[in-house]
């Protein structure tokens, strides 16, 4: 009954919503498993000493390897911490003192210069998206900075010059206002237009936007970023395309991309629709293809050094060996094709659409709510896009964590699928041989804290999908 009130404060509420959803106990529960033994006791009955890598893991990880994924995961949380204290510190501060409504003025004044009145609302939202984008871009800047040149720098992840981190950051800006502001523009007219229903044509809008930008992201907006290569032909190619026809996945092209010239991390996804599947995998997941390999073995020629100039790139080794070998990348790639063999993609397309349609119904319910619009300072308008940002990214709050929640668990699940997958193409030795060299390379953390873990991780920390596999393997 609270909706119908004109006297509930809907900021004031808003803003203790934010306050009890950004709870700093996530951050120290996972700060407190870095520092202090999380391990079980060992076989023989001894717990291991503070922040030393437990007996029975010696065979896993080196108590140097433990230690430096330790520390990198504790400046990781630390960074998450302060970072997250900003972002809602700044959040709230932008409600109590009236920053969209102040922000939406200055969008007026612009277009009020180029003989556009308040009747072109559209335009209007245009300029106000930009500029609150270009805010957000500004002041996540020194974060991402930190973020890039200090802690992956420090445990050896960053591959890149600033110059180079600069450029990238201004291209993705750009290609994202190319993107967002055509098709906010055509979703505030289809609902301006769309009368009673307008929901079902807005929903139906972000449908088809959504499932074009999946279709053409790799092929057409990723290519800005980074250069994909074909996988050069051999027994690696041989290989996986034997695997994708044996399960009937219509693969039609495998790419490497050079992820190296940014960050040492490693990564392998699927996309496409239909008949027309593409495989991409990162250059620092192959074994026999990562540049960092070969610069540490010293095989590096002129040409690649030329290639790094160009790029502004610095490859510099910062460890042994990198990737996974050939039978280990087939085991991951098992564990990928496993969530499309299993429909585990369809089924998260069909969940988020079913929540983009329940999200603009309810929108549709509450978009005439005068007080809504008053609480944050829009007394004498209700611009449709201020509308959106106060249902969708406010309003909505609590249930967006709720979900989020869930969709983690769902995906735990999934994950386990996957290998279990995996583990049925007699994949699970390569698989559980990738898993630990995955983890070395990323440095991850081996353990997590439970609670931390289920409402964060979307993947199960590595000691539970190593032991699910193995279980997996003893009841076969």
């Amino acid at each position: 009954m609270l909706l119908y009130r004109e006297q509930y404060n809907w900021k004031s509420s808003t803003c203790l919503l934010r306050t009890r959803y950004f709870t700093p106990s996530w951050c120290f529960r996972g700060r407190f498993i870095f520092g202090r033994p999380t391990s079980p006791p060992d076989r023989g009955g001894s717990t291991a000493p503070p922040c030393t890598c437990p007996l029975s893991w010696g065979r896993l990880w080196t108590p140097e390897t433990f230690e430096k994924s330790r520390l990198y995961q504790l400046d990781k949380s630390n960074f998450g911490f302060w970072s997250g204290l900003y972002s809602e510190t700044e959040g709230t501060l932008i409600l109590l003192f009236g920053g969209i409504p102040f922000l939406w003025k200055i969008s007026g004044s612009l277009t009020g210069r180029f003989g556009l009145g308040p009747e072109y609302e559209i335009s209007q939202s245009l300029v106000f998206l930009m500029l609150a984008t270009l805010f957000s871009a500004i002041t996540g800047l020194p974060w991402s900075l930190y973020s890039t040149f200090v802690i992956e720098e420090k445990h050896g992840f960053n591959q890149q010059t600033l110059g180079f981190f600069l450029k990238d950051a201004l291209k993705k800006f750009v290609v994202t206002q190319c993107i967002l502001l055509p098709v906010t523009s055509l979703l505030l007219y289809i609902i301006k237009i769309g009368g009673d229903y307008f929901f079902i044509y807005a929903w139906l809008f972000t449908l088809i936007v959504s499932l074009v930008l999946v279709t053409i992201y790799a092929d057409y907006i990723a290519p800005l970023f980074d250069k994909f290569t074909p996988l050069p032909e051999g027994e690696l190619k041989t290989d996986i395309e034997s695997m994708a026809k044996s399960i009937n996945f219509p693969l039609t092209k495998i790419y490497v991309v050079e992820g190296s010239k940014r960050s040492s991390h490693s990564n392998a996804y699927f996309y496409g629709f239909f008949k027309n599947k593409r495989i991409v995998l990162f250059d620092t997941l192959l074994e026999d293809y990562s540049p960092l390999n070969k610069k540490n073995d010293g095989e590096s020629t002129d040409q690649d050094k030329n290639e790094e100039t160009e790029d502004e790139t610095k490859l510099q080794p910062k460890h042994k060996k990198q990737g996974c070998s050939n039978p280990e990348v087939l085991a991951v790639l098992g564990h990928e094709l496993g969530h499309w063999k299993l429909g585990h993609t369809v089924k998260h397309i069909i969940i988020s659409q079913l929540n983009s349609f329940l999200c603009f119904f309810l929108f549709a319910a509450l978009i005439g709510r005068k007080e809504l619009f008053m609480a944050f300072g829009f007394h004498n308008s209700q611009p449709t896009l201020i509308g959106l940002l106060i249902i969708f990214q406010f309003i909505f709050s609590p249930y967006n964590e709720l979900l989020t929640f869930c969709l983690t668990v769902l995906s735990r699940r999934f994950e386990f699928q996957a290998d279990a997958f995996a583990r049925a193409m007699g994949r699970s030795t390569e698989l559980c041989s990738a898993l630990i060299k995955l983890n070395k390379d990323n440095l991850g953390f081996p353990v997590a804290d439970w609670l931390f873990s289920m409402w964060h991780y979307s993947h199960p920390p590595l000691l539970e999908r190593l032991r699910a596999i193995k279980d997996t393997k003893k009841q076969d």
